[in-house]
């Protein structure tokens, strides 16, 4: 029997009906033993360094049919996170090896199912970066799971949007785990790029802040090429009265209709799309995993160059993990946000 320790865990304390709340979350400490149980083979002990703060999430919270069962009440919530290997018993997996996966929103985690865990394979690069930048989606014969970072950013932009030198591109919720790396891209392909935010902070760092009541698109006087949409509702209704004819529209997320809102809004203005022959497509990037490879051959030089910046939105300690999850849908973060349980 191996020592046992205290494990400060993040627990489901309510459903959520509409908006997220703190307290629909709360902290609990628990024991756990810091070795796999005789008789559960195949399983692997984990210390969780890194969890990473998601909207996807927010489904979870709440008590209804999806891909991915609801969280249970008064159990300890999960979500993807790096991680050290601190016992195992399945071939796959050493004690002392880095992985990433789901694991839960605690400080250790038995995960008796492991197949949802991969090795961390460059360690020159920041852990974190492998449940932000360079996380990938998986998927098993049951269940999939769509990872967005690269997948959205890459796939969205270059597939969907099929960019060229010299062309216009707008990109909304500038400042988060996608925008960030749309609007470098779009600046490594020669185009034209401005990104918004919701608030002054963020703003200055996406590029500025576009009067969306107003529609005063007065940053492409001459309109759009290209839309990278992360926030839906009015913003979208805004961009499609700006779109130049042939444009393109990518409906990455709709963080906007997230949270709070009792009737999703709508947009009453399609026949612009219509007339302006824009191409307006949303997609569910595991269909394009194959692309993969082809991000990595051209992203980690650009990284390791430092040509390419990050920014990630750091909270520290599991006691954090509530408030940084609340914070993602008010629009606090300024990036990707994670949090740091441990630096080993």
């Amino acid at each position: 029997m191996g020592e046992e320790i205290s494990n400060k865990q993040v627990i489901l304390s309510n459903y959520v009906k509409t908006s997220v709340k703190e307290s629909d979350l709360s902290l609990r400490t628990s024991k756990i033993q810091l070795k796999i149980p005789s008789g559960c083979d195949g399983a692997v002990l984990v210390k969780n360094l890194y969890l990473s703060i998601d909207p996807f999430i927010l489904a979870l919270m709440k008590n209804q049919e999806l891909d991915l069962p609801s969280f249970t009440l008064d159990s300890p919530i999960y979500g993807f996170g790096v991680s050290k290997v601190l016992d195992s018993s399945h071939p796959n997996f050493k004690t002392g090896e880095l992985v990433w996966g789901f694991t839960g929103w605690e400080e250790y985690s038995l995960i008796k199912d492991p197949d949802q865990l991969f090795k961390v394979q460059d360690k020159d690069l920041p852990l974190s970066y492998f449940i932000g930048i360079l996380e990938v989606m998986y998927a098993t014969e049951n269940q999939r799971v769509s990872r967005y970072h690269f997948r959205h950013a890459y796939v969205g932009f270059f597939k969907f949007c099929s960019p060229k030198k010299g062309e216009t591109v707008y990109v909304s919720a500038a400042s988060g785990a996608v925008g960030q790396l749309v609007g470098q891209f779009a600046k490594i392909t020669g185009c034209y790029v401005v990104g918004s935010a919701g608030s002054k902070e963020k703003s200055a760092f996406a590029l500025m802040k576009v009067d969306l009541l107003k529609n005063k698109f007065r940053y492409f006087p001459d309109g759009i090429d290209i839309y990278f949409d992360n926030v839906g509702g009015k913003m979208l209704e805004a961009v499609l009265n700006s779109m130049r004819l042939n444009g393109r529209v990518a409906l990455c997320g709709m963080i906007s209709q997230y949270n709070s809102l009792e009737q999703p809004e709508g947009v009453h203005n399609l026949i612009n799309a219509l007339v302006k022959r824009v191409h307006m497509e949303g997609f569910f990037t595991s269909d394009h995993y194959y692309l993969y490879p082809k991000f990595l051959e051209m992203v980690v030089p650009l990284i390791k160059e430092e040509k390419i910046t990050y920014v990630e939105d750091i909270a520290e300690g599991i006691e954090s993990a509530p408030g940084a999850l609340f914070g993602l849908y008010s629009g606090r973060n300024v990036g990707k946000l994670l949090v740091v349980v441990s630096r080993e």
